[in-house]
């Protein structure tokens, strides 16, 4: 008991000093935590609405129980199957081909000497980025339309020069395909600055010993970027029930719905347009609690197998 008490005191002791040393550290970081505990924290209490039959009229309180209800209904729907594959399999795409683009893309401009055509590189990939999600969409249905320019050069292959968003086999590959060129620019400024703080006498070493730029990338610059690859990923794979269900709602329609519609798409059709707030709510817990799975997972094999973790 003694032990226990000098050990809080002690804490104590030590975040008081570490205040004092830092305390504008600690007042800037009272803006983040203010908004994480009102729009993070505070709205899970608007999840027990999953498990009662939500009224506006009667309020979440005043709503009656029905316990796991929504749940066993969602999972016995033949939605539940179809939407879980679609979730893991743009998820999948995305992990194999859209995570490492940037990757990619930040060793290929690290190892551009021409600052110039650098500069040209970095500003054209970022653009995709600052254009807003509705103007990509419209962009993206354009180009993918019956008259556009992808379809045209689809036809040409063999396509059969209808819209290509018509086609449920098409849409996973429009979707990673366009998310790629949308993020690779802005995703590869983590990779780029991690790129900078690796010891260029390592380089130099290496070029002395003979080492080609292949060489270099392969023993130098991949295990400088390890560090900051495996915080991304476990991240990465934490989220990987969040597909976007902006993206995919300004480009799926009932034609392919087949492979388009996701869980988070379905909480949004059920949720806001058919009004079933707790169905949809419980739909939306499902998927968080898988998302947590996932992300200790990760986070737990990650730190078993390389030693980088979150925590």
């Amino acid at each position: 008991m003694g032990k226990t008490k000098a050990a809080t005191v002690s804490f104590r002791g030590r975040l008081a000093k570490d205040f004092l040393l830092n305390k504008h550290l600690y007042i800037m970081m009272v803006p983040v935590i203010v908004f994480y505990v009102i729009f993070h924290y505070f709205p899970m209490y608007g999840a027990i609405i999953a498990f009662k039959d939500f009224s506006p009229i009667k309020g979440v309180m005043g709503s009656s129980w029905v316990g796991f209800e929504h749940f066993e209904s969602f999972f016995s729907t033949y939605y539940f199957w179809r939407l879980l594959k679609n979730t893991l399999l743009l998820s999948l795409y995305s992990l194999i081909f859209e995570f490492p683009a940037p990757i990619i893309l930040a060793i290929m401009i690290n190892e551009v000497r021409n600052k110039q055509y650098k500069k040209s590189v970095q500003l054209i990939t970022y653009m995709p980025h600052f254009i807003s999600m509705i103007v990509i969409a419209g962009i993206i249905k354009d180009f993918t339309s019956s008259n556009g320019i992808i379809t045209y050069l689809w036809t040409f292959f063999g396509g059969d020069g209808t819209a290509m968003l018509q086609h449920p086999d098409l849409f996973r590959p429009i979707y990673i395909i366009s998310g790629i060129w949308q993020s690779v620019g802005w995703e590869s400024i983590i990779y780029l600055a991690a790129l900078m703080g690796i010891d260029q006498e390592q380089y130099e070493a290496a070029r002395m010993d003979g080492a080609g730029r292949f060489k270099q990338i392969w023993h130098i610059t991949l295990p400088g970027l390890l560090p900051t690859i495996m915080i991304l990923l476990i991240l990465r794979i934490g989220n990987m029930m969040n597909v976007g269900w902006e993206k995919i709602i300004l480009l799926y329609n009932p034609t392919i719905y087949e492979t388009a519609d996701v869980i988070s798409s379905f909480v949004y059709r059920k949720g806001l347009l058919e009004f079933g707030w707790s169905y949809s709510s419980a739909v939306g817990l499902f998927n968080s609690v898988i998302n947590l799975i996932l992300l200790v997972a990760a986070n737990w094999i990650s730190r078993k197998v390389n030693e980088h973790s979150l925590w």
